[in-house]
């Protein structure tokens, strides 16, 4: 796979795939760029794992935070790497030993491994490089559009809210805890009359 270049349809599809992501890096500090992302990613309904050996037995955001994906007690379904570059292939191949393994490695702006990629694709793993899902979930959704920057991606479909507020977004998945489900509301102008 050409990893400079990823269609919008391989992006969703991990983005729609997946459920519980463990986000290996996450700081603590809330003006981090990790603390941002899982916040961002909890708040749209994925399971975020904290990992972070200087932090496990804490919490972070209300999540236990783990000093290992191999210390995690459920299953993954994408880990996504806040690591340097040169960190990513250790982190790769405890995700390959990890059952079941998870379907996706992330890795976040900046971060790429071609050895590591190679060797989770050799496993089934899908992969993406230098990419942040937070700012990838905002330009499909369109909740990025809201702010003014150009999602390159156009349709005449209304987008699907989610919770309260425009910019709340969805990608057609269950979100928000206790939310509705943008599926189940009421069109837009029932709302209105009640």
């Amino acid at each position: 796979m050409d990893h400079y270049t990823y269609p919008d349809s391989y992006i969703r599809g991990i983005l729609n795939g997946v459920k519980t992501i463990a986000m290996v890096g996450l700081s603590p500090k809330d003006n981090r760029p990790s603390y941002f992302a899982f916040k961002y990613l909890l708040e749209r309904g994925y399971r975020m794992v904290p990992v972070n050996p200087g932090q496990a037995g804490k919490e972070i955001l209300g999540q236990k935070v783990y000093a290992r994906l191999a210390d995690i007690p459920e299953p993954v379904d994408m880990v996504d790497i806040f690591r340097a570059s040169e960190h990513v292939l250790p982190i790769v191949q405890e995700a390959l030993a990890l059952d079941p393994k998870p379907k996706a490695i992330w890795m976040q702006l900046g971060v790429r491994n071609d050895e590591a990629a190679r060797l989770a694709e050799a496993a089934g793993l899908k992969v993406v490089m230098n990419r942040c899902p937070k700012i990838e979930y905002g330009r499909l959704s369109s909740e990025i559009s809201w702010m003014g920057v150009n999602s390159r991606v156009l349709s005449s479909k209304r987008a699907q809210r989610l919770g309260t507020g425009v910019q709340r977004m969805s990608l057609g998945r269950a979100t928000l805890p206790g939310a509705p489900d943008a599926s189940t509301r009421p069109p837009k102008s029932e709302e209105n009359n009640h």
